[in-house]
């Protein structure tokens, strides 16, 4: 998700381990009664975001708040998005322990890093270079090998690694870019928000059949527009 403004990432030392265990436990609660509690009953979408540290994903500045119900600034006119949000969009998009999944808007790499320990292998796009090269240090930081991310137009896909068993788009787009659709598994599904520049969209789960797409409206979002260079 994008947001105008916001503070630039900057560097931060290592947690220490008495605040590496209140990270653990503010991130139980997090999926306790943001996530769990509201509806997302996955098991391996719940153990993944219970393993993943969002704190390692925002900047110092936000560390103490990494756990809250609600998107932070990242630098660059960029978020991570809401907790929730990222457990429903990862839930409904039914990742298996096989799949290749296309992500269109890395960000922080949070989103791909709970994807990662689902799925076989994760490649995100990402239009802001420096959060790109962000994300990539960070993920190989934490150990998440399995995510290649290059910066680039989202809605041109990756067409030299499709196709793709399920693509999730963290930005609106007014319609479904058909690139993505080409790019997408017969039988595979997407999850993107689609609708105006402003205003209400909505988040539209998509599979793709032989006689044409599916398309199943599951939540009303805010995402600001899809960038393109």
């Amino acid at each position: 998700m994008l947001t105008m403004g916001g503070p630039d990432p900057e560097s931060a030392p290592p947690p220490t381990a008495a605040e590496e265990a209140a990270f653990e436990a503010a991130r139980t609660r997090m999926v306790r009664d943001q996530i769990a509690a509201r509806g997302v009953k996955d098991d391996r979408v719940l153990a993944a975001m219970a393993r993943v540290p969002r704190h390692e994903f925002v900047p110092a500045s936000q560390r103490s708040m990494a756990y809250e119900d609600g998107p932070l600034p990242i630098g660059h006119g960029q978020t991570i998005s809401q907790p929730y949000i990222v457990a429903f969009m990862t839930a409904a998009l039914d990742p298996q322990p096989t799949d290749r999944v296309l992500e269109i808007g890395t960000g922080s790499g949070y989103q791909a890093a709970v994807l990662s320990r689902l799925v076989a292998e994760v490649y995100s796009i990402e239009i802001v270079e420096p959060l790109a090269r962000r994300a990539q240090a960070d993920l190989k930081r934490l150990g998440f090998r399995n995510v290649k991310v290059r910066t680039g137009d989202g809605t041109l896909g990756w067409p030299g690694a499709a196709p793709f068993d399920a693509v999730i788009v963290t930005c609106a787009p007014e319609r479904v870019p058909r690139a993505l659709v080409d790019q997408l598994k017969m039988g595979g599904r997407m999850i993107v928000p689609v609708g105006p520049t402003r205003g209400v969209q909505e988040l539209y789960l998509l599979r793709k059949h032989p006689e044409g797409m599916e398309t199943q409206a599951v939540l009303p979002v805010r995402f600001v527009p899809m960038v393109t260079p």
